[in-house]
């Protein structure tokens, strides 16, 4: 029988002691951190709100140095909008590309088509906002024409002033940008999600005669919702924050509108961007009140899907027992 040395298990508990406070002290600065940086937020928004002679949740206008009338009514929508439009269209493609590469492609195909995914997230926002402005642009006003002429009847799709013929910075071309910047990252989590799914469970489907798809729908989606959930909701927090490339593509209006294929739109990290530089001492502060509405909003939406996640696993590990 052999018993391990005096001083080798107290290194070992000395090991695990400063893991353990090192872990612990890593856990704080990140709550430091994010509550210093809640703090700057409320502290330089302050003057703003205090000075407003409208109402900052819900005016639409936006005169911070001037009238000293403005608020975050239209700029939230549009961020939210914008923001959830991306997120339909990417969700599709980033499962589709993740499904591919996990359980349909030979592993070199697969390998080369990851690698090429990844890429996308290496590219700087302003070059996709560059190429949205001068490349993509232009070739959406006949494919918001079309969207306009077969789905018009949709309050999201309709066009009552025709203006979709013209070349237009709208929610709708930067919600394709948004798309195509959030597509590697979710794309990225899923993957991964996916390639831990138990392969006995598929081969046991196959197995019992499901087809290719019922066993990767009950044997790698099920059991993978819950990291799917997450990927989806860190690409709309990516979407919400992203800044530079919609500033670009986006118009740079005030108003509420659901019509997503017309002229217009806004969001509260362009505005930021746009009007920061020109922007007075409340300017900035008001500007920086939005900012604090942001970060409350992204919070908001990864507490949400915290809340999800942790419904979703409980459930099926209720369904596995």
């Amino acid at each position: 029988m052999t018993t391990t040395p005096a001083w080798s298990s107290g290194r070992r508990r000395r090991g695990d002691s400063i893991y353990r406070w090192t872990a612990t002290a890593g856990g704080l600065l990140v709550l430091a951190l994010l509550g210093a940086i809640a703090a700057f937020l409320v502290i330089r928004a302050t003057p703003a709100l205090t000075s407003d002679h409208g109402s900052f949740l819900t005016t639409r206008k936006w005169e911070p140095d001037g009238s000293q009338v403005f608020g975050i009514a239209a700029l939230a929508f549009g961020t939210v909008l914008s923001s959830a439009t991306a997120l339909v269209i990417a969700l599709p493609v980033a499962l589709g590309t993740a499904l591919f590469i996990t359980q349909y492609a030979p592993r070199g195909i697969a390998t080369v088509v990851a690698y090429l995914v990844d890429l996308l997230a290496a590219v700087p926002s302003v070059v996709y906002g560059l190429w949205g402005y001068f490349f993509l642009l232009p070739r959406l006003v006949p494919v918001q024409h079309a969207l306009s002429h077969w789905l018009g009847w949709i309050p999201l799709f309709s066009d009552p002033d025709g203006q979709t013929a013209t070349f237009s910075k709208s929610v709708f071309g930067a919600s394709i940008v948004l798309a195509i910047m959030v597509v590697p990252i979710i794309s990225a989590i899923s993957r991964e999600v996916m390639v831990q799914a138990d392969s006995a469970h598929r081969e046991a489907a196959l197995a019992l005669g499901a087809t290719k798809w019922e066993a990767i729908r009950l044997a790698v989606l099920a059991p993978s919702r819950p990291g799917l959930i997450s990927a989806a909701m860190l690409g709309l927090g990516r979407a919400l924050g992203e800044t530079i490339a919609v500033a670009i593509v986006i118009g740079s209006s005030f108003g509420i509108s659901w019509h997503i294929l017309v002229p217009g739109g806004n969001t509260i990290a362009a505005n930021i961007a746009n009007k920061f530089g020109e922007a007075g001492s409340i300017g900035r502060s008001a500007l920086i009140a939005s900012g604090l509405v942001l970060f409350l909003l992204t919070l908001t939406v990864n507490l949400l899907a915290r809340f999800v996640i942790s419904r979703s696993v409980a459930r099926h590990r209720r369904g596995a027992a």
